[in-house]
Protein backbone atom coordinates (compact mmCIF):
# COMPACT_ATOMS: atom_id res chain seq x y z
CA UNK A 1 0.00 0.00 0.00
CA UNK A 2 1.10 3.43 -0.61
CA UNK A 3 2.33 5.73 2.56
CA UNK A 4 0.24 8.65 1.79
CA UNK A 5 3.22 11.27 2.87
CA UNK A 6 4.65 10.06 -0.83
CA UNK A 7 1.60 11.57 -2.47
CA UNK A 8 1.71 14.70 -0.37
CA UNK A 9 5.27 14.84 -0.97
CA UNK A 10 4.70 14.50 -4.98
CA UNK A 11 1.59 17.03 -5.04
CA UNK A 12 3.64 19.66 -3.08
CA UNK A 13 6.78 19.11 -5.94
CA UNK A 14 4.24 20.13 -8.29
CA UNK A 15 2.39 22.66 -6.86
CA UNK A 16 5.73 24.40 -6.20
CA UNK A 17 7.14 24.17 -9.75
CA UNK A 18 3.64 25.30 -10.89
CA UNK A 19 4.05 28.70 -8.89
CA UNK A 20 8.37 29.41 -9.35
CA UNK A 21 8.23 28.69 -12.89
CA UNK A 22 5.11 28.71 -14.75
CA UNK A 23 3.35 31.77 -12.70
CA UNK A 24 6.39 33.64 -13.18
CA UNK A 25 6.04 33.13 -17.02
CA UNK A 26 2.55 34.11 -17.17
CA UNK A 27 3.80 37.46 -14.70
CA UNK A 28 6.64 38.45 -17.43
CA UNK A 29 5.22 36.79 -20.25
CA UNK A 30 1.75 37.10 -20.62
CA UNK A 31 0.22 39.51 -18.25
CA UNK A 32 3.18 41.83 -17.99
CA UNK A 33 2.24 42.91 -14.45
CA UNK A 34 3.16 47.11 -13.93
CA UNK A 35 4.53 47.76 -10.75
CA UNK A 36 3.67 51.31 -11.47
CA UNK A 37 0.21 50.69 -12.32
CA UNK A 38 -2.50 52.96 -10.59
CA UNK A 39 -4.94 50.12 -9.79
CA UNK A 40 -8.68 50.74 -8.84
CA UNK A 41 -8.13 50.33 -5.55
CA UNK A 42 -6.01 53.46 -5.43
CA UNK A 43 -8.23 55.59 -8.10
CA UNK A 44 -11.82 54.72 -7.06
CA UNK A 45 -10.66 53.97 -3.22
CA UNK A 46 -13.90 54.55 -0.84
CA UNK A 47 -13.09 52.24 2.26
CA UNK A 48 -15.59 50.22 1.57
CA UNK A 49 -15.42 48.00 -1.18
CA UNK A 50 -12.06 49.78 -2.94
CA UNK A 51 -9.36 49.73 -0.49
CA UNK A 52 -5.88 49.59 -0.71
CA UNK A 53 -4.91 46.15 0.57
CA UNK A 54 -1.17 44.85 1.93
CA UNK A 55 -0.75 41.30 -0.27
CA UNK A 56 -0.70 39.15 2.36
CA UNK A 57 -3.94 40.59 3.86
CA UNK A 58 -5.92 39.87 0.49
CA UNK A 59 -4.35 36.94 -0.30
CA UNK A 60 -5.55 35.51 2.96
CA UNK A 61 -8.79 36.94 2.39
CA UNK A 62 -9.33 36.34 -1.47
CA UNK A 63 -8.06 32.69 -0.45
CA UNK A 64 -10.54 32.39 2.55
CA UNK A 65 -13.27 33.52 0.01
CA UNK A 66 -12.38 31.39 -2.80
CA UNK A 67 -12.04 28.47 -0.65
CA UNK A 68 -14.73 27.72 1.46
CA UNK A 69 -16.46 24.19 1.83
CA UNK A 70 -16.10 23.10 -1.94
CA UNK A 71 -12.52 22.09 -2.47
CA UNK A 72 -13.10 19.32 0.52
CA UNK A 73 -16.40 17.94 -0.32
CA UNK A 74 -15.07 17.74 -3.86
CA UNK A 75 -12.58 15.45 -3.44
CA UNK A 76 -14.53 13.88 -0.45
CA UNK A 77 -17.15 12.60 -3.13
CA UNK A 78 -14.55 11.97 -6.31
CA UNK A 79 -12.78 9.42 -4.04
CA UNK A 80 -15.31 6.91 -4.50
CA UNK A 81 -13.71 7.06 -8.53
CA UNK A 82 -10.89 6.12 -6.95
CA UNK A 83 -7.71 7.65 -5.24
CA UNK A 84 -5.92 8.30 -8.84
CA UNK A 85 -8.11 10.23 -11.04
CA UNK A 86 -8.69 12.72 -8.53
CA UNK A 87 -5.56 13.19 -7.66
CA UNK A 88 -3.84 13.39 -11.37
CA UNK A 89 -7.11 16.47 -11.76
CA UNK A 90 -6.20 18.15 -9.06
CA UNK A 91 -2.47 18.64 -9.55
CA UNK A 92 -2.35 19.49 -13.13
CA UNK A 93 -6.11 21.08 -12.94
CA UNK A 94 -4.56 23.52 -10.44
CA UNK A 95 -0.93 23.83 -11.92
CA UNK A 96 -2.43 24.49 -15.46
CA UNK A 97 -6.07 25.68 -15.77
CA UNK A 98 -6.56 27.00 -12.15
CA UNK A 99 -3.55 29.06 -11.85
CA UNK A 100 -4.01 31.08 -15.43
CA UNK A 101 -7.77 31.65 -15.00
CA UNK A 102 -7.35 33.07 -11.17
CA UNK A 103 -4.45 35.14 -12.13
CA UNK A 104 -5.93 36.24 -15.07
CA UNK A 105 -9.71 37.09 -14.35
CA UNK A 106 -7.18 39.29 -11.62
CA UNK A 107 -5.05 41.16 -13.92
CA UNK A 108 -8.10 42.09 -16.35
CA UNK A 109 -10.33 43.49 -13.74
CA UNK A 110 -7.00 45.29 -12.22
CA UNK A 111 -6.91 47.03 -15.81
CA UNK A 112 -10.20 47.22 -16.67
CA UNK A 113 -11.21 49.52 -13.33
CA UNK A 114 -11.66 47.13 -11.68
CA UNK A 115 -14.78 45.69 -13.36
CA UNK A 116 -16.37 42.28 -13.17
CA UNK A 117 -16.13 39.48 -15.33
CA UNK A 118 -19.48 40.05 -16.43
CA UNK A 119 -18.72 43.97 -17.80
CA UNK A 120 -15.59 42.35 -19.34
CA UNK A 121 -17.55 40.03 -21.61
CA UNK A 122 -19.72 43.13 -22.26
CA UNK A 123 -16.67 44.81 -24.05
CA UNK A 124 -14.92 41.34 -24.86
CA UNK A 125 -18.26 39.50 -26.46
CA UNK A 126 -20.96 42.21 -26.73
CA UNK A 127 -23.60 43.69 -24.46
CA UNK A 128 -26.16 40.16 -25.26
CA UNK A 129 -23.27 38.02 -24.27
CA UNK A 130 -23.09 40.22 -20.62
CA UNK A 131 -26.68 39.82 -20.30
CA UNK A 132 -26.07 36.49 -20.63
CA UNK A 133 -23.52 35.84 -18.26
CA UNK A 134 -25.41 38.26 -15.61
CA UNK A 135 -27.51 35.12 -15.35
CA UNK A 136 -25.88 32.80 -15.55
CA UNK A 137 -23.55 34.39 -12.58
CA UNK A 138 -26.70 34.97 -10.51
CA UNK A 139 -27.53 31.14 -10.69
CA UNK A 140 -24.41 30.28 -10.06
CA UNK A 141 -24.31 32.23 -6.79
CA UNK A 142 -27.90 31.31 -5.85
CA UNK A 143 -26.21 27.31 -5.85
CA UNK A 144 -22.79 28.60 -3.94
CA UNK A 145 -25.31 30.11 -1.38
CA UNK A 146 -27.60 27.05 -1.16
CA UNK A 147 -25.22 24.48 -0.97
CA UNK A 148 -22.43 26.23 1.78
CA UNK A 149 -25.72 27.17 3.89
CA UNK A 150 -26.37 23.17 3.79
CA UNK A 151 -23.01 22.40 4.22
CA UNK A 152 -22.61 24.41 7.51
CA UNK A 153 -25.64 23.16 9.05
CA UNK A 154 -24.83 19.82 8.58
CA UNK A 155 -21.28 20.13 10.19
CA UNK A 156 -23.23 21.90 12.98
CA UNK A 157 -25.50 18.75 13.65
CA UNK A 158 -23.02 16.16 13.33
CA UNK A 159 -19.86 18.44 15.14
CA UNK A 160 -22.01 20.65 17.89
CA UNK A 161 -18.27 21.53 19.45
CA UNK A 162 -17.92 23.48 16.42
CA UNK A 163 -20.80 26.34 17.39
CA UNK A 164 -19.60 28.53 19.68
CA UNK A 165 -16.02 28.65 18.07
CA UNK A 166 -17.64 29.88 14.82
CA UNK A 167 -19.85 32.50 16.26
CA UNK A 168 -17.42 33.77 19.13
CA UNK A 169 -14.58 34.23 16.19
CA UNK A 170 -16.91 37.27 14.76
CA UNK A 171 -16.52 39.51 17.27
CA UNK A 172 -12.75 38.54 17.33
CA UNK A 173 -12.41 39.64 13.84
CA UNK A 174 -14.36 42.88 14.08
CA UNK A 175 -12.01 43.91 16.85
CA UNK A 176 -8.88 43.23 14.79
CA UNK A 177 -10.97 45.24 12.19
CA UNK A 178 -11.33 48.54 14.23
CA UNK A 179 -7.47 47.97 15.46
CA UNK A 180 -5.73 47.68 12.71
CA UNK A 181 -8.01 50.36 10.54
CA UNK A 182 -8.77 52.93 13.09
CA UNK A 183 -6.94 52.39 15.84
CA UNK A 184 -3.22 51.79 13.59
CA UNK A 185 -2.59 48.87 15.53
CA UNK A 186 0.09 46.68 13.81
CA UNK A 187 -1.16 43.39 11.98
CA UNK A 188 1.10 40.88 13.09
CA UNK A 189 0.91 40.57 16.49
CA UNK A 190 -3.15 41.23 16.04
CA UNK A 191 -2.26 37.87 13.59
CA UNK A 192 -0.41 35.97 16.53
CA UNK A 193 -3.45 36.92 19.56
CA UNK A 194 -6.44 36.46 17.22
CA UNK A 195 -5.02 33.17 16.22
CA UNK A 196 -4.30 31.86 19.90
CA UNK A 197 -7.77 33.23 20.49
CA UNK A 198 -9.04 30.71 18.25
CA UNK A 199 -7.23 27.92 19.24
CA UNK A 200 -8.60 28.69 22.31
CA UNK A 201 -12.08 28.51 21.38
CA UNK A 202 -11.16 24.69 20.38
CA UNK A 203 -11.17 24.02 23.94
CA UNK A 204 -14.57 25.67 24.78
CA UNK A 205 -16.48 23.91 22.09
CA UNK A 206 -15.14 20.81 23.08
CA UNK A 207 -16.45 22.01 26.86
CA UNK A 208 -19.31 23.24 25.35
CA UNK A 209 -21.20 22.25 22.17
CA UNK A 210 -24.67 23.60 21.10
CA UNK A 211 -27.22 21.52 19.87
CA UNK A 212 -30.16 23.41 18.20
CA UNK A 213 -33.51 21.10 19.03
CA UNK A 214 -34.04 18.33 16.41
CA UNK A 215 -37.54 19.64 15.39
CA UNK A 216 -38.39 23.02 16.99
CA UNK A 217 -41.43 24.49 16.55
CA UNK A 218 -41.81 21.65 13.94
CA UNK A 219 -38.90 22.21 11.75
CA UNK A 220 -35.56 20.30 11.28
CA UNK A 221 -32.55 21.50 13.34
CA UNK A 222 -30.93 21.86 9.82
CA UNK A 223 -33.45 24.01 8.52
CA UNK A 224 -32.81 26.50 11.28
CA UNK A 225 -29.30 26.22 10.88
CA UNK A 226 -29.46 27.29 7.03
CA UNK A 227 -31.76 30.03 7.72
CA UNK A 228 -29.34 31.55 10.39
CA UNK A 229 -26.37 31.50 7.96
CA UNK A 230 -28.52 32.80 5.25
CA UNK A 231 -29.27 35.64 7.34
CA UNK A 232 -25.82 36.09 9.11
CA UNK A 233 -24.34 35.83 5.51
CA UNK A 234 -27.03 38.58 4.71
CA UNK A 235 -26.34 40.89 7.10
CA UNK A 236 -21.93 40.57 6.52
CA UNK A 237 -22.34 41.41 3.03
CA UNK A 238 -23.32 45.29 3.59
CA UNK A 239 -20.94 45.86 6.34
CA UNK A 240 -17.81 47.57 5.06
CA UNK A 241 -14.78 45.25 3.73
CA UNK A 242 -12.70 46.32 6.17
CA UNK A 243 -14.73 45.66 9.88
CA UNK A 244 -15.28 42.11 9.09
CA UNK A 245 -14.79 40.50 5.82
CA UNK A 246 -11.01 41.21 5.26
CA UNK A 247 -9.92 40.73 9.62
CA UNK A 248 -12.02 37.77 9.53
CA UNK A 249 -10.53 36.54 6.06
CA UNK A 250 -7.14 37.06 7.86
CA UNK A 251 -7.94 35.16 11.04
CA UNK A 252 -9.11 32.00 9.23
CA UNK A 253 -6.31 32.04 6.47
CA UNK A 254 -3.86 32.19 10.39
CA UNK A 255 -6.15 29.21 11.12
CA UNK A 256 -6.38 27.40 7.85
CA UNK A 257 -2.67 27.22 7.38
CA UNK A 258 -2.64 25.73 11.20
CA UNK A 259 -4.58 23.20 10.99
CA UNK A 260 -3.69 22.51 7.33
CA UNK A 261 0.41 22.28 8.65
CA UNK A 262 -1.09 19.80 11.60
CA UNK A 263 -2.85 17.79 9.15
CA UNK A 264 0.00 17.69 6.72
CA UNK A 265 1.93 16.69 10.00
CA UNK A 266 -0.14 14.15 10.72
CA UNK A 267 0.06 13.06 7.49
CA UNK A 268 3.81 12.28 7.40
CA UNK A 269 4.32 10.97 11.23
CA UNK A 270 1.10 8.99 10.90
CA UNK A 271 3.16 6.42 8.07
CA UNK A 272 -1.09 6.12 7.52
CA UNK A 273 -0.90 4.21 4.18
CA UNK A 274 -3.67 4.71 1.31
CA UNK A 275 -6.45 2.70 2.25
CA UNK A 276 -9.04 3.44 -0.65
CA UNK A 277 -8.00 1.62 -4.22
CA UNK A 278 -6.60 3.40 -7.15
CA UNK A 279 -9.42 2.72 -9.17
CA UNK A 280 -12.68 1.86 -7.74
CA UNK A 281 -15.40 0.33 -9.11
CA UNK A 282 -18.43 2.17 -7.50
CA UNK A 283 -21.22 1.33 -6.22
CA UNK A 284 -24.75 0.75 -8.49
CA UNK A 285 -26.25 4.46 -9.09
CA UNK A 286 -22.86 6.20 -8.97
CA UNK A 287 -22.67 8.32 -12.07
CA UNK A 288 -19.86 7.32 -14.49
CA UNK A 289 -16.27 8.98 -13.23
CA UNK A 290 -15.58 10.71 -17.05
CA UNK A 291 -16.65 13.61 -17.21
CA UNK A 292 -18.62 13.54 -13.73
CA UNK A 293 -15.16 13.98 -12.09
CA UNK A 294 -14.30 17.15 -13.58
CA UNK A 295 -17.38 19.04 -12.17
CA UNK A 296 -17.37 17.03 -8.86
CA UNK A 297 -13.73 18.60 -8.01
CA UNK A 298 -14.76 22.01 -9.16
CA UNK A 299 -12.86 24.55 -6.41
CA UNK A 300 -9.37 22.99 -6.23
CA UNK A 301 -8.78 22.28 -9.65
CA UNK A 302 -10.75 24.92 -11.59
CA UNK A 303 -13.81 27.20 -10.23
CA UNK A 304 -15.37 29.76 -12.32
CA UNK A 305 -16.63 31.44 -8.49
CA UNK A 306 -12.96 32.36 -8.57
CA UNK A 307 -13.15 34.39 -10.94
CA UNK A 308 -16.14 36.34 -9.73
CA UNK A 309 -14.12 36.99 -6.51
CA UNK A 310 -11.22 38.13 -8.45
CA UNK A 311 -13.05 40.01 -10.57
CA UNK A 312 -15.86 41.06 -7.69
CA UNK A 313 -13.73 42.15 -4.44
CA UNK A 314 -9.97 41.18 -4.53
CA UNK A 315 -9.18 43.21 -7.78
CA UNK A 316 -10.83 46.62 -5.91
CA UNK A 317 -8.34 45.94 -2.80
CA UNK A 318 -4.87 44.86 -5.21
CA UNK A 319 -2.44 47.70 -3.74
CA UNK A 320 0.06 46.86 -6.70
CA UNK A 321 -0.95 44.92 -10.04
CA UNK A 322 2.88 42.61 -9.34
CA UNK A 323 0.69 41.57 -5.76
CA UNK A 324 -1.83 39.64 -8.60
CA UNK A 325 0.32 36.74 -9.50
CA UNK A 326 0.59 36.44 -5.25
CA UNK A 327 -2.60 36.36 -4.56
CA UNK A 328 -4.58 35.16 -7.75
CA UNK A 329 -1.99 31.99 -8.70
CA UNK A 330 -0.72 31.55 -4.83
CA UNK A 331 -4.46 31.30 -4.18
CA UNK A 332 -5.21 28.55 -6.67
CA UNK A 333 -1.94 26.68 -5.38
CA UNK A 334 -3.57 26.92 -1.93
CA UNK A 335 -6.68 25.65 -2.65
CA UNK A 336 -5.25 22.44 -4.28
CA UNK A 337 -3.39 21.93 -1.38
CA UNK A 338 -6.85 22.18 0.64
CA UNK A 339 -8.15 19.24 -1.93
CA UNK A 340 -5.19 17.32 -2.02
CA UNK A 341 -5.41 16.81 1.92
CA UNK A 342 -8.77 16.63 1.69
CA UNK A 343 -7.83 13.43 -0.19
CA UNK A 344 -5.14 12.54 1.32
CA UNK A 345 -7.62 12.17 4.29
CA UNK A 346 -10.20 10.19 3.19
CA UNK A 347 -8.04 7.77 1.49
CA UNK A 348 -5.48 7.46 3.77
CA UNK A 349 -7.26 8.79 7.18
CA UNK A 350 -10.57 6.34 8.06
CA UNK A 351 -8.83 2.91 8.43
CA UNK A 352 -8.21 -0.03 6.39
CA UNK A 353 -10.24 -0.81 3.21
CA UNK A 354 -13.06 -2.33 5.16
CA UNK A 355 -13.37 1.39 7.18
CA UNK A 356 -13.23 3.38 3.98
CA UNK A 357 -15.59 0.76 2.53
CA UNK A 358 -18.16 1.81 4.70
CA UNK A 359 -17.95 5.36 4.53
CA UNK A 360 -18.41 4.96 0.65
CA UNK A 361 -20.73 1.85 -0.10
CA UNK A 362 -23.47 3.95 -2.00
CA UNK A 363 -23.57 6.85 -3.75
CA UNK A 364 -26.70 8.79 -1.61
CA UNK A 365 -24.11 8.10 1.58
CA UNK A 366 -21.17 9.51 -0.03
CA UNK A 367 -23.09 12.45 -1.79
CA UNK A 368 -24.92 13.59 2.30
CA UNK A 369 -21.73 12.42 3.73
CA UNK A 370 -18.75 13.19 2.39
CA UNK A 371 -17.93 16.41 4.10
CA UNK A 372 -18.14 14.83 7.07
CA UNK A 373 -15.86 11.56 6.33
CA UNK A 374 -13.16 14.64 5.70
CA UNK A 375 -13.47 15.70 9.10
CA UNK A 376 -13.68 12.06 10.99
CA UNK A 377 -10.35 11.33 8.68
CA UNK A 378 -8.54 14.38 9.19
CA UNK A 379 -9.35 14.25 12.89
CA UNK A 380 -7.84 10.81 13.23
CA UNK A 381 -4.71 11.84 11.43
CA UNK A 382 -4.26 14.79 13.78
CA UNK A 383 -4.67 12.19 16.72
CA UNK A 384 -1.28 11.54 15.41
CA UNK A 385 0.42 13.83 17.04
CA UNK A 386 -1.36 13.11 20.17
CA UNK A 387 -4.17 15.17 19.81
CA UNK A 388 -7.48 13.77 21.51
CA UNK A 389 -9.67 12.80 18.64
CA UNK A 390 -12.60 14.96 19.50
CA UNK A 391 -10.17 18.00 19.57
CA UNK A 392 -8.84 17.18 16.11
CA UNK A 393 -12.33 16.44 14.74
CA UNK A 394 -13.28 19.95 16.35
CA UNK A 395 -10.76 21.49 14.90
CA UNK A 396 -11.38 20.46 11.24
CA UNK A 397 -15.13 21.18 11.94
CA UNK A 398 -14.07 24.99 13.08
CA UNK A 399 -12.03 25.24 9.87
CA UNK A 400 -14.12 24.16 7.32
CA UNK A 401 -17.19 25.81 8.84
CA UNK A 402 -15.23 29.19 9.19
CA UNK A 403 -14.45 28.91 5.14
CA UNK A 404 -17.82 27.95 3.78
CA UNK A 405 -18.99 30.95 6.08
CA UNK A 406 -16.43 32.99 4.71
CA UNK A 407 -17.38 32.15 1.11
CA UNK A 408 -21.02 32.42 2.17
CA UNK A 409 -21.18 35.91 3.17
CA UNK A 410 -18.39 36.94 0.03
CA UNK A 411 -20.57 35.22 -2.75
CA UNK A 412 -23.90 36.98 -1.01
CA UNK A 413 -22.34 40.10 -1.54
CA UNK A 414 -21.33 39.20 -5.71
CA UNK A 415 -24.69 38.21 -5.83
CA UNK A 416 -26.18 41.70 -4.81
CA UNK A 417 -23.44 43.54 -7.25
CA UNK A 418 -24.87 40.90 -9.83
CA UNK A 419 -28.37 42.32 -9.07
CA UNK A 420 -27.21 45.84 -9.24
CA UNK A 421 -25.62 45.07 -12.60
CA UNK A 422 -28.80 43.21 -14.07
CA UNK A 423 -31.40 46.34 -12.62
CA UNK A 424 -28.98 48.63 -14.14
CA UNK A 425 -29.14 46.58 -17.65
CA UNK A 426 -32.73 46.50 -17.75
CA UNK A 427 -34.13 49.77 -15.89
CA UNK A 428 -35.23 48.46 -12.58
CA UNK A 429 -33.97 50.89 -10.22
CA UNK A 430 -35.55 48.96 -7.20
CA UNK A 431 -32.52 46.07 -7.84
CA UNK A 432 -29.54 48.46 -7.69
CA UNK A 433 -31.52 49.57 -3.86
CA UNK A 434 -28.33 47.55 -1.73
CA UNK A 435 -31.04 47.01 1.09
CA UNK A 436 -33.55 45.27 -1.30
CA UNK A 437 -31.26 43.74 -3.44
CA UNK A 438 -30.01 41.73 -0.38
CA UNK A 439 -33.33 40.53 0.58
CA UNK A 440 -33.49 39.52 -2.76
CA UNK A 441 -30.56 37.30 -2.13
CA UNK A 442 -31.57 35.98 1.58
CA UNK A 443 -35.48 34.92 -0.12
CA UNK A 444 -33.85 33.33 -3.42
CA UNK A 445 -31.16 31.40 -1.62
CA UNK A 446 -33.25 30.21 1.16
CA UNK A 447 -36.32 29.03 -1.27
CA UNK A 448 -33.70 26.90 -3.58
CA UNK A 449 -32.14 25.51 -0.38
CA UNK A 450 -35.39 24.54 0.86
CA UNK A 451 -37.26 23.18 -2.76
CA UNK A 452 -34.23 21.54 -4.20
CA UNK A 453 -35.20 18.60 -2.09
CA UNK A 454 -39.14 19.02 -0.93
CA UNK A 455 -38.35 15.66 1.02
CA UNK A 456 -35.66 17.32 3.28
CA UNK A 457 -36.44 20.98 3.50
CA UNK A 458 -33.28 23.04 4.54
CA UNK A 459 -31.21 19.71 2.94
CA UNK A 460 -32.00 20.90 -0.74
CA UNK A 461 -28.07 22.10 -0.94
CA UNK A 462 -26.68 18.59 -1.65
CA UNK A 463 -29.26 17.66 -4.35
CA UNK A 464 -27.39 20.96 -6.01
CA UNK A 465 -24.04 19.68 -5.70
CA UNK A 466 -23.86 18.41 -9.39
CA UNK A 467 -25.62 21.10 -10.90
CA UNK A 468 -23.55 23.89 -8.94
CA UNK A 469 -20.16 21.85 -10.02
CA UNK A 470 -21.43 22.24 -13.50
CA UNK A 471 -22.36 25.49 -13.80
CA UNK A 472 -19.39 26.82 -11.62
CA UNK A 473 -17.12 24.66 -14.25
CA UNK A 474 -19.00 26.42 -17.58
CA UNK A 475 -18.51 29.59 -15.55
CA UNK A 476 -14.94 29.43 -15.42
CA UNK A 477 -15.08 27.99 -19.46
CA UNK A 478 -16.84 31.78 -20.38
CA UNK A 479 -13.88 33.26 -18.44
CA UNK A 480 -11.50 31.54 -19.94
CA UNK A 481 -13.11 32.43 -23.43
CA UNK A 482 -13.26 36.69 -22.13
CA UNK A 483 -9.21 35.92 -21.43
CA UNK A 484 -8.61 34.39 -24.93
CA UNK A 485 -10.00 37.04 -26.39
CA UNK A 486 -8.33 39.85 -24.47
CA UNK A 487 -5.18 38.26 -24.89
CA UNK A 488 -5.54 37.61 -28.37
CA UNK A 489 -6.05 41.29 -28.82
CA UNK A 490 -2.99 42.05 -27.36
CA UNK A 491 -0.95 39.96 -29.22
CA UNK A 492 -0.08 37.94 -26.47
CA UNK A 493 -0.11 34.11 -26.18
CA UNK A 494 -3.99 33.03 -25.72
CA UNK A 495 -3.36 29.63 -26.42
CA UNK A 496 -2.62 29.20 -22.51
CA UNK A 497 -6.29 30.06 -21.90
CA UNK A 498 -7.65 28.98 -25.08
CA UNK A 499 -7.08 25.11 -24.65
CA UNK A 500 -8.12 25.26 -21.42
CA UNK A 501 -11.40 26.82 -22.13
CA UNK A 502 -12.01 24.05 -25.07
CA UNK A 503 -11.48 21.15 -22.22
CA UNK A 504 -13.64 22.99 -19.77
CA UNK A 505 -16.15 23.48 -22.00
CA UNK A 506 -16.84 20.37 -23.94
CA UNK A 507 -16.17 18.39 -20.74
CA UNK A 508 -18.93 21.02 -18.46
CA UNK A 509 -21.50 20.82 -21.30
CA UNK A 510 -21.29 17.09 -21.07
CA UNK A 511 -22.31 16.76 -17.41
CA UNK A 512 -25.14 19.29 -17.33
CA UNK A 513 -26.75 17.41 -19.92
CA UNK A 514 -26.22 13.96 -17.92
CA UNK A 515 -27.21 16.09 -14.62
CA UNK A 516 -30.38 17.14 -16.21
CA UNK A 517 -31.23 13.69 -17.73
CA UNK A 518 -30.87 12.73 -14.08
CA UNK A 519 -32.90 15.19 -12.96
CA UNK A 520 -36.00 13.85 -15.28
CA UNK A 521 -35.74 10.41 -13.92
CA UNK A 522 -35.71 11.27 -10.70
CA UNK A 523 -38.80 13.63 -11.29
CA UNK A 524 -37.46 17.24 -10.02
CA UNK A 525 -39.24 19.66 -11.75
CA UNK A 526 -37.60 22.14 -10.62
CA UNK A 527 -34.04 21.46 -10.77
CA UNK A 528 -34.64 20.25 -14.30
CA UNK A 529 -35.82 24.01 -15.22
CA UNK A 530 -33.04 25.05 -13.91
CA UNK A 531 -30.35 22.96 -15.22
CA UNK A 532 -32.16 23.17 -18.97
CA UNK A 533 -32.15 27.10 -18.51
CA UNK A 534 -28.75 27.31 -17.67
CA UNK A 535 -27.80 25.33 -20.03
CA UNK A 536 -29.22 27.05 -22.78
CA UNK A 537 -27.73 30.02 -21.61
CA UNK A 538 -24.40 28.50 -21.49
CA UNK A 539 -24.32 27.33 -25.13
CA UNK A 540 -26.24 30.53 -26.14
CA UNK A 541 -23.24 32.37 -24.54
CA UNK A 542 -20.61 30.06 -25.71
CA UNK A 543 -21.58 30.45 -29.62
CA UNK A 544 -21.27 34.36 -28.71
CA UNK A 545 -17.83 34.01 -27.79
CA UNK A 546 -16.63 31.53 -30.42
CA UNK A 547 -18.29 34.13 -33.37
CA UNK A 548 -16.25 37.18 -31.33
CA UNK A 549 -13.82 35.02 -31.23
CA UNK A 550 -13.58 34.49 -35.10
CA UNK A 551 -14.35 38.24 -36.32
CA UNK A 552 -11.92 39.56 -33.75
CA UNK A 553 -8.83 41.15 -36.10
CA UNK A 554 -6.16 39.02 -33.91
CA UNK A 555 -2.95 41.59 -32.89
CA UNK A 556 0.80 39.50 -33.86
CA UNK A 557 1.09 37.39 -31.08
CA UNK A 558 4.72 38.85 -29.42
CA UNK A 559 5.58 36.10 -26.52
Amino acid sequence: MIPAWWLALLGGVVFWAGWHWYSRYLAVRVFRLDAALATPAHRYRDDIDFLPTHRFVLWGHHFTSVAGAAPIIGPAIAIIWGWLPAFLWILFGTVFIAGIHDFGTLWASVRHEGRSMGALTRQAVGPRARTLFLFIIFFLLLMVNAVFAVAIATLFIRFPAAVLPYWLQIPIAIAIGVLVYRRGVAVLPLALLGLALLLGLIGVGVWLPVALPSAGLGVPASAWWVLLMLAYGAIASRLPVWLLLQPRDFLNAHMLFAVLALLYLGIFISGATVAAPALNTPPAGTPPLWPLLFVTVACGAISGFHGLVSSGTSSKQLDRETDARFVGYLGATGEGLLALAALLATAAGLGGLDAWQGHYDSWAQVSSGGIAAFVTGAGNLLSALGLPPVVGTTAVAIMVVAFAATTLDTSMRLQRFILAEIGAEYRLPALQNANLATVVTFVSCAALAFLADPANPGGGGMVLWPLFGTTNQLTAGLSLLVLTLLLRQLGRNYLLTLVPFVFVATITAWSMCLNVLGFVAAGNGLLVVIGVLILILNLWLLAEGLIALRQQPAAPVRG
